[in-house]
């Protein structure tokens, strides 16, 4: 993973705030998550390069928002859990060269939030194999 670009290290960060931002709007985490990870705007932070990629969170959201209809009910993961989701997410496309959809069949919204307390502080890359692990399971 040392071959990791400028690029590649911001968008770990970005999804991270992405997902915090979905807080603030007061949408559904658990389906905000779902329909993000399914979404033709993830697919395009997945492709190689993507002008999106340059954008901040805000624009990404409003992207997302032009796609798809997002709940709000204030129904929301605590502020910590979504942006280690939305991090490790993305984080997760680069290290296993997986899509964002194929990443939520993987590990959902749920499966994450309820990992959270214990992978939150394992290294990333370790998380993600635990996160295989248990999907392997069920």
């Amino acid at each position: 993973m040392n071959n990791l670009s400028v690029l590649n290290r911001r968008l770990y960060e970005l999804q991270g705030r992405l997902f915090e931002l979905s807080l603030e709007k007061g949408y559904n985490s658990e389906y905000f998550i779902e329909k993000f990870m399914n979404s033709e705007t993830a697919k395009r932070l997945d492709d190689i390069y993507d002008r999106l990629q340059w954008a901040g969170e805000n624009y990404i959201l409003e992207e997302l928002e032009d796609e798809v209809t997002l709940i709000k009910d204030n129904n929301s993961y605590s502020k910590e859990v979504m942006f280690w989701t939305g991090y490790t997410y993305r984080y997760w496309h680069y290290y296993k060269k997986e899509t964002s959809k194929n990443i939520y069949k993987i590990a959902n919204a749920n499966n994450m939030k309820e990992c959270y307390l214990a992978f939150h502080t394992k290294d990333v890359t370790m998380a993600i194999d635990d996160l295989y692990e248990i999907s392997e399971k069920m």
